[in-house]
């Protein structure tokens, strides 16, 4: 491996590492003589009838587990509901554990709702919920607002969304208005209970509400959002035959909006989003004597696109200066035709466009997602430099067939150029490394 590849994949794991859940929980998460303190607010615990945790997304079991470390002695007042990938050590008696499904719901999605909606639908104003909440959880827990519709249409659905293009904050504007789960609506089922939600971001900056659509938080999409936004990606076309009829005869009803009542009683937090893992991977960077830029202008641009910016970006840089590393934080976007059969992600597909790109220069590009899962692959990622496209092309696969195939673990996988970390139990997008030398 030559040095700038190390030093691309150290700068990724650095990153990883320094952005954990559990620092994080414990300098913003404080317990003491029976008092829960977040951000200067303050719950006496003793005050309330019933104190509930309610965790959803990848990063749900090391959250609770963290949260419940925090709590210490405090930790046997709270029953809770965890909804995430698979477990991590076991819970507490009075904690109800689902493996939901990612990326499209399964049983366990929507046997979670039905629980979470019937608990929460028991609290009273006496009583107190904390959620937990980070990225995917918009699969993990579902329930359609039309209750009688079967998991094969609701996991179609998911299917049809995550597969058009949409940047995430449309997609789950689609899905906030289907759903009895998303876009505020677990708010309204907890209210009138006190609410504190701490969040794990994997979402643009200012857009919160889209992180696992939003359960607990007022929703500024509107229905009309969701008709336009299923006309502009031809969702239509390929959506299920309910769904399309839910659109043709435009009966979505609307989600809950800043200055409802049933917000009243809610604070919300961010622990940790992709600023956080950024900052971290630039610090390593120039720790390792890169000559650092951040430009997260691409965020939710189309894989080629954000290929071409921050290639060219690249170049530009290195025009000026030597060893120069460009990072990019956040999420884009790959159209996959729904007769692909390959494996990937959008972090493998962005690494093997740049493959093309750099071909034949001294330039190394790293791609990959902090949640360790990249797609339907088992990598997090992959590193690509000027010498892939050759070797790709000396085994007789060229980096355009996997790419045309949207194949791109399949290729990378056989050069030796995935990354895998295996689920960190964390969730703040991806994280983009460019260096030249």
């Amino acid at each position: 491996m030559n040095n700038a590849r190390k030093d691309a994949l150290d700068i990724f794991l650095y990153a990883l590492e320094t952005s954990r859940v559990e620092p994080a929980m414990e300098r913003r998460l404080r317990f003491s003589g029976g008092t829960m303190e977040i951000d200067s607010h303050r719950y006496v615990l003793r005050e309330y009838g019933r104190c509930l945790v309610v965790a959803i997304g990848k990063a749900a079991h090391v959250l609770v587990s963290s949260f419940l470390r925090q709590a210490g002695n405090d930790a046997q007042r709270f029953e809770g509901i965890v909804v995430g990938a698979e477990p991590e050590g076991a819970l507490p008696r009075g904690f109800r554990v689902y493996r939901g499904g990612h990326p499209s719901p399964n049983e366990a999605s929507v046997a979670a709702a039905a629980d979470v909606l019937r608990t929460l639908g028991s609290l009273t104003e006496r009583d107190l919920v904390v959620f937990l909440i980070s990225g995917g959880g918009s699969a993990m827990l579902e329930q359609f607002l039309q209750s009688d519709l079967p998991l094969e249409t609701i996991a179609a659905t998911h299917k049809t969304l995550v597969g058009c293009g949409a940047p995430i904050a449309a997609m789950n504007a689609v899905r906030k208005h289907l759903s009895a789960v998303k876009g505020g609506r677990l708010a309204a089922a907890a209210a009138p209970a006190e609410q504190v939600t701490l969040f794990v971001s994997d979402v643009p900056p200012g857009e919160l509400d889209a992180l696992s659509s939003g359960p607990t938080l007022p929703d500024r999409s509107t229905v009309d959002d969701a008709y336009r936004i299923a006309d502009e990606y031809g969702l239509m076309e390929r959506f299920p035959t309910p769904i399309k009829e839910i659109l043709r005869y435009r009966s979505l009803t609307e989600t809950p909006k800043s200055g409802d009542a049933i917000f009243a009683r809610s604070h919300w937090s961010v622990l940790l989003d992709s600023a956080s893992l950024e900052e971290a991977a630039a610090a390593r960077a120039a720790e390792l004597g890169w000559s650092v830029e951040i430009d997260n202008r691409c965020d939710d641009w189309s894989a080629e696109k954000a290929a071409g910016y921050l290639v060219e970006r690249l170049r530009e840089m290195r025009g000026k200066g030597e060893r120069v590393c460009l990072l990019s934080a956040g999420e884009i976007t790959v159209r996959v035709p729904a007769e692909a059969r390959g494996r990937g992600g959008r972090n493998q597909h962005f690494a093997l466009l740049c493959a093309e790109q750099i071909a034949g220069e001294e330039i190394t590009v790293l791609s990959g997602g902090s949640d360790g899962v990249d797609g339907n692959s088992p990598a997090a990622g992959a590193v690509v430099d000027g010498r892939t496209a050759e070797h790709a092309l000396q085994r007789k696969n060229p980096v355009a067939d996997a790419l045309r195939a949207f194949d791109s673990y399949s290729l990378l996988a056989l050069l030796g150029d995935t990354i895998v970390t295996g689920p960190t139990g964390n969730n703040l997008r991806d994280l983009r490394i460019l260096l030249a030398p």
